[in-house]
């Protein structure tokens, strides 16, 4: 018999068939294995003279039991020999650079009626597995989602200039029904992980409990035994989508075996099959990724009825949380210093943001996203701004501003207008003729900020007065205004001669014109 024990759902049916009258050679071709070892199990049967009716009726660990208990593999005078060789096997086994191979050929050299290389590896495999048994792993289904990057990359090639751009392939898999999600993406780094995690959940159509990495340089930060430090970026998408983080285990390839069997069948039914189509974009490469998932996920499982896909329909996907209403934006974290004019400098946009004048100098935790910035100080939220990426701009809320700065933000021609008006109706007419004579706004300010202070040092009925002569005479100015009140030329007494400006020509010679001694024509 093979030295590699069937299953005994197999072996039952070896012996339905062989009790239907079925020759050796249909019942091989039938459950793919050799007509010898066909042979072998029902020489067996015949020689013990059990019928085969009693046999179908035992359950399936007593009929191995009676198959294989007492095999003649370990009676043999080759296993006791080979018993004798396993500690050094073993231990040479542990050391650098040896291969069973080579272990092999040095016992058959030593014992050239040993056994052959399969049954080598096979006894030696055996005596390392009751070494070190182990636990089998149970899944709830719905419960974990294990993701990871394949070792192998994908590529694609730029249409416009020829390059191969070869991406990681990010793989997940639910390990209670084994249904996957693979795609592409550019790089190994903490978006690109994200994104496709994402766009994994949305495929699967809802969240399970857990997220197991496995130790992803995007993912974590240090890989720990016991108490991994979960990469921040991570710890807010997880909290976004309601999830925890359960890292494997460093040194521990069980806990992760079954999305490394997944990444192989990945590249059995996916790269494979792919490897002679060209891509000239991301997209088109993940679109032919996910339909030969979708085959993969959609054909049945050895010694199963169902497919993954039926079987994470039936029972694993109902059990899902549902996904968040608002897709999650990964959040960046800097620590920045208040400038002198209250603004902190986020240097990733060259951009400057205002916060309260009051934390000027101080240091302010600042998280932004892909759309808002939120500046945070001793754990309390002082400022929130849309994120702006005009390089070397400010984004400025006037109620950060002390006072003075406030008023020298909001100055505007409106509001010289409105300020004017709330005083006196002729310095609101004064001042709109200001800004009517076609200067530019911002050389009339200074005007509007004397007249409003010279407003409120002088007597009203006087500086209304003044303001009427400067409005009959067409002189808009605050020097004009100040000079009649300074003058005391607000009674019945004449207009000063009004000083109006010559008209700006090019036509103007100055000193140097009559001090030169020859004429240059």
């Amino acid at each position: 018999m093979s030295a590699k024990t069937k299953r005994m759902g197999t072996i039952k049916q070896l012996l339905q068939m062989h009790g239907q009258g079925l020759k050796y050679k249909v019942i091989a071709r039938s459950l793919k294995m050799s007509k010898n070892t066909v042979k072998s199990y029902l020489r067996k049967v015949s020689e013990s003279g059990v019928d085969i009716k009693d046999l179908l009726e035992l359950d399936d660990p007593v009929l191995e039991m009676w198959f294989h208990a007492g095999t003649a593999a370990y009676p043999d005078k080759r296993f006791e020999d080979f018993k004798e060789r396993l500690d050094y096997l073993v231990e040479e086994l542990g050391r650098r650079h040896i291969t069973k191979r080579l272990l092999w050929e040095e016992y058959r050299s030593d014992n050239p009626n040993g056994y052959m290389y399969s049954q080598f590896c096979f006894h030696l495999s055996q005596h390392l597995l009751a070494r070190n048994p182990s636990m089998v792993l149970t899944h709830q289904p719905g419960e974990k989602l294990f993701v990871d990057f394949a070792g192998d990359k994908i590529s694609y090639t730029d249409r416009d200039t020829g390059e191969i751009i070869r991406c990681q392939v990010f793989v997940a898999c639910m390990p209670y029904s084994d249904y996957s999600y693979a795609m592409a993406v550019r790089h190994q780094s903490i978006e690109d992980f994200l994104y496709a995690l994402s766009c994994c959940l949305e495929a699967l159509g809802g969240v399970p409990q857990v997220v197991v990495p496995d130790n992803l340089k995007a993912a974590i930060i240090k890989a720990s035994r016991y108490e991994p430090d979960i990469n921040q970026a991570l710890e807010d998408f997880a909290n976004h989508y309601q999830f925890t983080v359960v890292p494997a285990r460093v040194s521990k390839p069980r806990d992760k075996a079954l999305i490394e069997n997944q990444v192989r069948l990945i590249y059995n039914r996916i790269y494979a099959k792919l490897r002679n189509q060209q891509f000239f974009d991301l997209e088109s490469l993940n679109h032919a990724i996910k339909e030969k998932n979708r085959e993969h996920t959609q054909t049945r499982m050895q010694q199963k009825p169902y497919t993954r896909e039926e079987l994470f329909l039936a029972e694993e996907k109902p059990l899902l949380r549902p996904l968040p209403l608002q897709p999650f934006e990964l959040k960046y974290y800097r620590l920045l210093k208040v400038a002198h004019n209250n603004h902190v400098y986020l240097a990733q946009d060259k951009h400057y943001y205002s916060v309260p004048y009051m934390l000027t100098g101080s240091k302010v935790k600042v998280i932004y996203t892909r759309t808002m910035v939120y500046i945070y100080s001793k754990g309390e939220q002082v400022a929130v701004h849309i994120r702006d990426y005009k390089q070397a701009g400010y984004t400025t809320n006037a109620d950060h501003l002390c006072s003075r700065h406030r008023h020298y933000l909001q100055r505007s021609p409106q509001y010289y207008i409105g300020q004017a008006e709330e005083k006196s109706l002729l310095l609101g007419h004064l001042v709109q003729k200001m800004f009517d004579d076609g200067r530019h706004p911002e050389l009339n300010y200074r005007s509007c900020d004397g007249l409003l202070n010279l407003y409120r040092k002088t007597d009203q009925a006087d500086f209304e007065k003044a303001c009427q002569i400067a409005i009959e005479h067409q002189v808009y100015s605050y020097r004009f205004v100040k000079r009649i009140i300074e003058n005391r030329m607000t009674g019945e007494e004449p207009a000063p001669e009004i000083e109006k400006p010559l008209p700006a020509h090019a036509n103007i010679r100055g000193k140097e014109y009559y001090s030169q001694t020859t004429i240059n024509f």
